[in-house]
């Protein structure tokens, strides 16, 4: 629990405000977490400033609300977003429901969100998760350990143990898919804060998604699915490059949280 302070600068009301003349565009929800996840005065304060010059609310306060879970997110590693819930929500359902142990991947994984989320709703699955990035590996490490979840740190599939090759009932990832010409219009905070390497897709955004269909054969079990996140006009591209991999594609989206997964079956 916050110490409790009469400053009045430190009021939620207040804080919204500054937040607000930020730029934050959801103020009032932010002011509220800071205030609640701040042990100190002087941490409000600090926190405070931090948010107001940019850093990520996730960032500054450790951690992103995903899927109804605390997912912990260290400075510099990728942030969850809440349209990712979509992919989640897909690749759970893809689960063998009656399969305990059937084995998930959660590719390019970052601090772990998409497995983490998946394992809280599909109970009983082996989890194992790969990342190229050491900082996303180390956050990703403590909250996929709890769930017993297994990270490696390599490129895509190159560091998954050679058991799995085969036995995979499901891949899912957030891959990069940002084409590269499009992200200085990204908002600041993801261009200066998140890793240029977790946004930038390649010239029109699917450089990683070929790569993970193509490599998907050697490790999906027969029946089983590929599920990435792409964007919406990008749907018909993706499409092609999955069937020319060996995966039936289907395209299916959620207007609400405006997110677009593209799932292949093997």
């Amino acid at each position: 629990m916050p110490t409790p302070t009469r400053d009045p600068g430190l009021s939620p009301d207040a804080i919204a405000s500054r937040l607000r003349a930020a730029g934050c565009v959801f103020a009032e929800d932010e002011a509220l977490v800071l205030v609640a996840a701040a042990p100190t005065p002087a941490a409000l304060r600090a926190m405070i400033g931090q948010r107001a010059a940019g850093l990520p609310l996730e960032h500054v306060v450790g951690w992103a609300d995903f899927c109804g879970l605390r997912i912990g997110v260290d400075p510099g590693v990728f942030v969850p977003r809440r349209r990712s819930e979509f992919l989640v929500r897909l690749a759970a359902d893809l689960c063998p429901s009656r399969a305990r142990g059937a084995l998930v991947v959660d590719l390019a994984c970052g601090c772990g969100a998409i497995g983490a989320a998946i394992a809280s709703l599909a109970a009983g699955i082996e989890l194992h998760a790969s990342d190229i990035d050491s900082a996303a590996v180390r956050c990703a490490r403590r909250n996929l350990r709890p769930l017993g979840g297994h990270v490696h740190r390599g490129d895509l599939y190159q560091p998954l143990p050679g058991r799995l090759r085969g036995s995979v009932a499901v891949i899912a990832g957030n891959l990069p898919y940002v084409p590269s010409g499009e992200l200085r219009l990204m908002p600041a905070e993801a261009r200066v804060h998140e890793p240029s390497a977790a946004l930038d897709g390649g010239p029109d955004g699917l450089d990683l998604l070929r790569r993970a269909a193509a490599g998907a054969g050697d490790w999906l079990v027969d029946g089983g699915h590929l599920a990435i996140e792409i964007g919406a006009d990008q749907a018909a591209a993706a499409s092609a490059v999955f069937a020319a991999a060996g995966l039936a594609p289907e395209v299916a989206s959620d207007s609400d949280l405006g997110a677009t997964v593209i799932v292949g079956r093997r």
